[in-house]
């Protein structure tokens, strides 16, 4: 059982724009999408401002920052970018891996590596020194969470795709007590601790109620749900599964 009273649920919007930018129309709208998710219950709005902008644009993200309530961004390191989120002025920032040609983010960020690479470190710093919230997207391993620490991130989002993709019953729940030990020591660290990637109606509850669960971000499975149900309806839906 969570330790947490209420787990709030992060949408993101992107595989809106990812509609509108196929036919390179204005609809369908990112920000009318992120008023609709918020009239659902949605506590953020979550998007991610890719460096090849193959859905969020910037004038997206200047306008989705100008909305009342919060905003979170994910984006690269690379500092061309991070100037982009220091102008909008998100509410948050989750800094994550990219690469040019995945289809979507393949895991955690290899924050062993990044000791050879200061601009992981310059980011955190630079988004902290404008009073921007940091997290990382990480693999749920005590390493990961250590060095985001270390690092100086408020907050870690684990990667939930092992559990996600699983579907036999005790790998499951073995992923699930992966993710469990990782959330404890983030919050033994004193880290906010948030869970995403590839969850969807059937397997998002047991992630919120992982104990010290704040905070569940999720986007496809809300948009593809949407076809069939409306937008508002997917989002109240997912709301009451994580609740």
């Amino acid at each position: 059982m969570a330790l947490t009273s209420h787990v709030k649920l992060g949408v993101n919007i992107d595989h809106i724009a990812t509609l509108r930018q196929a036919r390179q129309e204005s609809e369908p709208d990112p920000v009318a999408a992120a008023r609709v998710c918020k009239t659902a219950g949605a506590d953020m709005i979550v998007c991610h401002l890719r460096k090849d902008r193959r859905h969020i644009q910037d004038a997206d993200l200047a306008a989705l920052c100008a909305l009342k309530g919060e905003t979170h961004l994910e984006l690269c390191d690379d500092p061309e970018m991070v100037a982009v989120a220091l102008k909008a002025k998100p509410s948050s920032v989750c800094l994550v891996p990219e690469t040019a040609r995945e289809v979507t983010t393949r895991g955690g960020l290899d924050l062993l590596s990044d000791q050879k690479d200061p601009r992981l470190e310059n980011a955190i710093k630079k988004l902290k020194k404008a009073g921007i919230e940091v997290s990382l997207f990480v693999d749920p391993d005590p390493v990961s969470v250590r060095r985001a620490k270390a690092l100086g991130a408020d907050t870690v989002e684990l990667c939930t795709t092992a559990y996600a993709v699983t579907r036999e019953k005790n790998k499951q729940l073995a992923e699930l007590e992966t993710l469990a030990l990782a959330g404890y020591l983030a919050h033994e660290l004193g880290l906010s601790l948030h869970a995403g990637h590839a969850l969807d109606y059937h397997n998002a509850r047991g992630v919120a109620r992982l104990p010290h669960m704040a905070c569940l971000n999720i986007g496809f499975s809300i948009v593809a749900r949407s076809v069939f149900v409306g937008l508002k309806a997917a989002v109240a839906e997912m709301k009451q599964t994580i609740s």
